[in-house]
């Protein structure tokens, strides 16, 4: 895989882009498992599984600054900007199991804007690699604090964890909340109230 974020999961059907040695360990932990790795229905499913894998840490060979090729621009603008309800897929790097949910990012400008795609792209940036969602949530603030140097960053995010629906506690629809308040989203209550109201809609 390149530096940046692998688009598309059509990619997952890519041989190209196969990691061998990876393939080679899924099978030999289907075996471990009891399963026969040569029949019918997991005759190619190391290979999938790799690709997989592949595609769901793809964030650690992104480049976050050719993620955002070159969006940020001049703006005196110094009013929030808030992009709510970004989806995002991310594993629990505790047993490797998916957590997803919804990802609230906002800013305060201080003469530089971004993309709104952008922001969304940071997101995934972080998500694809093995995480937990308390370091995820910071990640994501410090990355658009240190690139945009604005009056403050915050960012909330709500997932559902399939290691505690699944297995474990299983208690099937809890939610876990995070958040990172910079700046003026934490040293002054009416900004970071204004950003909760909006995002609660």
């Amino acid at each position: 895989m390149s530096g940046e974020l692998l688009k598309s999961p059509a990619a997952l059907d890519d041989e190209s882009y196969t990691n061998a040695r990876l393939a080679e360990l899924i099978q030999s932990v289907l075996a471990e498992l009891g399963e026969d790795p040569s029949r019918e229905g997991l005759r190619k499913t190391p290979e999938r599984a790799a690709r997989s894998l592949q595609f769901l840490t793809c964030g650690y060979e992104a480049d976050v600054d050719k993620v955002i090729n070159g969006a940020i621009f001049a703006d005196n603008t110094d009013e929030m900007v808030v992009q709510r309800d970004i989806n995002f897929f991310s594993l629990c790097e505790h047993h490797l199991l998916p957590f997803h949910g919804v990802c609230h990012v906002a800013y305060v400008p201080k003469g530089k804007v971004i993309g709104l795609s952008k922001m969304a792209r940071i997101v995934d940036v972080f998500a694809r690699r093995l995480q937990i969602q308390e370091r995820l949530t910071r990640q994501i603030a410090d990355c658009l604090a240190q690139r945009l140097t604005p009056q403050g960053v915050g960012v909330v995010m709500e997932a559902h964890h399939l290691c505690m629906t699944m297995r474990g506690a299983e208690k099937p629809g809890s939610k876990t909340v995070t958040s990172a308040m910079l700046g003026v989203f934490k040293s002054d209550a009416r900004t970071r109230s204004e950003f909760l109201n909006l995002i609660r809609g």
